[in-house]
């Protein structure tokens, strides 16, 4: 097992606790549509390439929940606590590990697809990190194949108001990132509407779990409403083919750009978690 620290310790029980109320709530909106799926919870183990797990250089594992159902065509919410070395070159890339090959990361990563076209998917991630240095980052941002103003606007006032209860330059700087980081540059496209985005939050720990939780509970206030929302709109053939055609330019980002898909892969996490964020149905015309 993993030995953690307090700051550690608190880090990995509150996103597994946000897990437990995520994954409650998506639940409950199956419900609602008469339906009776549930996640299925699939723990997975990490050995670090210099250990065996349980030994000294045991290096954690995870939690891959995922759901299939009448709304969420597939929703994946992974809890993970790991630890280890990092590799030579990649390492360096990693910040406050160029001195120090070790590091600790524990973090929730979700993103949902949906049956309905009318029902933005959606992805959040937020994740503490130790190095030679520590940091939260993370952040949501909402991914519509057919964006509706009103949502957009509703997602992005919950998490302004999160943020600005922390501090007001929060918001417009990591609404900037968010529009930075979820571009397509091969596309000329942004990957939805945005949200926020934020990394290398280090300083005062408690402030910033804080707004880390805040993050968490404006992404739990928010999504399920916009889910509810839209979840009963009628679609027809040509929604779902807009649907379908978007989706192939959200795998392309997360195949291509997104750090966190690396960082799994090259930290040797568990593939199925990793790339839970893939659609289950996606075109390229």
């Amino acid at each position: 097992m993993l030995t953690l620290d307090a700051e550690q310790t608190a880090a990995r029980s509150w996103f597994e606790h946000l897990r437990d109320r995520i994954c409650a709530e998506f639940e409950a909106i199956e419900r609602e549509a008469g339906s009776d799926a549930a996640f299925d919870y699939i723990a997975w183990d990490r050995t670090d390439p210099s250990g065996e797990p349980g030994g000294a250089n045991d290096g954690g594992g995870g939690v891959r929940g995922v759901m299939k159902g009448k709304v969420f065509e597939k929703v994946g919410v992974n809890v993970s606590t790991v630890g280890g070395h990092l590799d030579g070159d990649f390492g360096k890339t990693i910040h406050g590990a160029g001195e120090d090959p070790r590091f600790f990361a524990t973090g929730i990563s979700l993103v949902a697809h949906m049956v309905n076209p009318h029902v933005p998917a959606v992805h959040m991630n937020t994740r503490f990190l130790v190095t030679t240095k520590r940091w939260f980052g993370g952040g949501a941002d909402l991914n519509p194949p057919l964006p509706v103003a009103g949502d957009t606007a509703d997602f992005h006032a919950t998490l302004q108001a999160a943020c600005d209860a922390h501090d007001p330059a929060h918001y417009p700087r990591f609404k900037a990132w968010a529009d930075e980081y979820f571009y397509i540059p091969h596309r000329k496209v942004h990957r939805g509407v945005g949200g926020i985005f934020y990394d290398h939050l280090e300083g005062d720990f408690a402030a910033n779990l804080a707004f880390t939780r805040a993050v968490g509970e404006a992404f739990l206030d928010v999504y399920p409403r916009i889910v509810r929302r839209r979840m009963n709109d009628a679609f027809d053939a040509a929604d779902v083919a807009a649907q379908r055609n978007w989706r192939g330019r959200y795998a392309e980002f997360n195949l291509v750009y997104d750090r966190g898909t690396l960082f799994g892969l090259k930290t040797g996490g568990n593939i199925d978690a990793i790339l839970m964020s893939l659609p289950p149905l996606a075109t390229w015309e």
